[in-house]
């Protein structure tokens, strides 16, 4: 498992990767929030991954590989069966006929039941998308093959913020929000976070996950933040050390990457939230530091708690 806290979002593979991640890592929490009936009759710690499966398409010559296969028994019975999951980012026009294939070929070659379901995370459109592939004839249907869909962009975050579960928190990111409730949803995503309790690199990964598909500009940012101040303090508390997290990571990776502009944004975002308001003195000060003193500057302003402590540190390391 990654104990990385965000992952850039690049056309495709990435978003294939981020959703991955997730969904192996809390599958039957997924499975538990999305698929009630299946988790009824799963022997839970049965659960087996099984290696990467590749399949080609003889008529293109293209080469596919399923995002996510797993073996499990039934509950109370020593036989087993697949849950096929497919992640799609995009709309495909034959995606059900390349769903049917997946079905067949695992099926072929595992001789096992193969439940299949496909996660669609696209923004548009919401029409609703095939749960099945069919091959008929005028006096007969000869295949009928069904899938579960879940369709993200046609459910309702707001109906998901009472389940305390890691996939929700995550997947709420991505479910249909009017632009103006983006911040509220950025909250609520990391509130329900916040009481879940998961280790430090599970939560990582899934506030990671949230911050890359709710990644708010400046105005947004305000209004999150005064949501925040809404919620109970301990979970504000909880919220906010998420967040600031965040912010040195971002710090951290500007300043390595030599975008010392970048680097020297994030910090004054910081400050302001820890020391207060800042004058137009005090930040043109410390815009005249340099890389190393910025660095320094980024460590230090954790433990600021009002503007004096910030005066404090430039008048000892930047002079005055």
């Amino acid at each position: 498992m990654s104990d990385r806290l965000k992952l850039p979002v690049l056309p495709g593979v990435a978003d294939d990767r981020l959703f991955k991640e997730l969904l192996s890592t809390f599958f039957l929490e997924f499975v538990d929030l999305f698929l009630p009936d299946v988790a009824s009759f799963i022997e839970r710690d049965s659960l087996v991954f099984l290696d990467k499966e590749i399949f080609t398409d003889v008529t293109t010559g293209e080469r596919y590989e399923a995002d996510l296969v797993v073996k499990l028994r039934f509950k109370g019975r020593e036989t087993c069966f697949l849950i096929h999951i497919e992640h799609q980012a995009h709309r495909e026009g034959a995606f059900s006929r390349r769903m049917f294939r997946y079905f067949a070929r695992l099926y072929e070659s595992h001789g096992l039941p193969v439940y299949p379901v496909v996660v669609f995370s696209y923004d548009s459109p919401r029409r609703a998308e095939p749960t099945s592939h069919r091959v008929e004839f005028p006096n007969k249907v000869v295949l009928e093959f069904n899938y579960d869909v879940i369709q993200l962009n046609r459910l309702n975050w707001r109906d998901y913020l009472r389940h305390p579960n890691p996939v929700a928190s995550a997947l709420m990111a991505k479910m249909a929000m009017r632009p103006e409730d983006r911040p509220r949803v950025k909250m609520e995503c990391l509130r329900l976070l916040a009481t879940l309790r998961l280790d430090p690199a599970r939560m990582q990964m899934i506030s990671g996950f949230v911050d890359t598909y709710l990644r708010l500009n400046a105005e947004e940012d305000e209004i999150f933040r005064a949501e925040v101040e809404t919620i109970a303090e301990e979970e504000k508390e909880e919220v906010m050390e998420i967040v600031t997290s965040w912010m040195e990571e971002g710090i951290e990776k500007g300043l390595k990457q030599g975008k010392q502009e970048e680097g020297l944004t994030l910090v004054l975002r910081q400050l302001k939230r820890c020391a207060g308001t800042i004058d137009a003195e005090t930040e043109n000060r410390i815009r005249q530091l340099d890389l190393a003193q910025i660095e320094d500057l980024a460590e230090a302003l954790l433990d600021f708690h009002e503007p004096r402590d910030l005066t404090r540190w430039l008048d000892e390391n930047a002079g005055k």
